[in-house]
């Protein structure tokens, strides 16, 4: 799959954590590479740490930020009740992002409004971006979020390199309409009948390939 799924290019995987510093150091010891601060989501209440996956493509580690009071509630992702980190969602690129939300809302699934996001990098490099953004993930994380990004250098440039994506599948109670979901967003992976939910990537670091879920 190499990054890309039914010809749209993989964005990124978002990796949620109850603290960051745990998330991290899961990943650092499945993967062995070290994820290098990404900064915060002012006013959301959330921060990062990130790994380039090859192909344009990158790992998010994403946690509720302690240092923020102000903060979206309930946090994006489900992230106020994770207990233990997880693989929860992805997002695919989108070069024309209200097209693509047009489409997939015309053809029966909602991805939510495109709303405008920013953060500035450890080095004071502000990065922009626009997504789509349901109050919950869809199809339990396992039909991807909209992302366009602004000018400027994406994060799988300047993340750690030395993991890459292989492939991204799917597990889930109800299989069929979870497909179907995912055809009318435009996207097809692979799905199996599976006890619950789970987006699953298997990705190869130094150590060798371990399946992320």
């Amino acid at each position: 799959m190499e990054g890309r799924t039914s010809g749209l290019q993989v964005d990124h995987l978002v990796y949620g954590a109850p603290d960051l510093a745990t998330g991290t150091e899961r990943i650092e010891a499945l993967l062995g590479v070290r994820p290098a601060p990404g900064g915060t989501h002012v006013g959301i209440g959330t921060h990062n740490a990130l790994i380039a996956l090859g192909e344009g493509a990158y790992l998010e580690i994403i946690a509720p930020d302690p240092d923020q009071q102000a903060r979206m509630r309930p946090l994006p992702y489900g992230l106020d009740t994770l207990e233990e980190p997880r693989l929860m969602t992805w997002a695919i690129k989108a070069p024309d992002i209200e097209a693509q939300a047009s489409r997939a809302r015309a053809a029966g699934i909602d991805l939510g409004p495109v709303v405008p996001m920013a953060r500035e990098r450890p080095d004071g490099t502000r990065l922009e971006w626009r997504l789509t953004r349901s109050p919950l993930v869809v199809a339990d994380g396992l039909v991807p979020f909209l992302i366009e990004w602004g000018p400027g250098a994406h994060p799988s440039e300047t993340a750690p390199s030395g993991a890459r994506l292989v492939t991204l599948r799917g597990e889930h109670p109800e299989p069929e309409r979870t497909a179907d979901r995912l055809q009318k967003a435009g996207v097809t992976v692979p799905l199996t009948r599976g006890p619950k939910p789970a987006l699953i990537a298997t990705l190869e670091g130094v150590r060798g390939a371990v399946d992320l879920r």
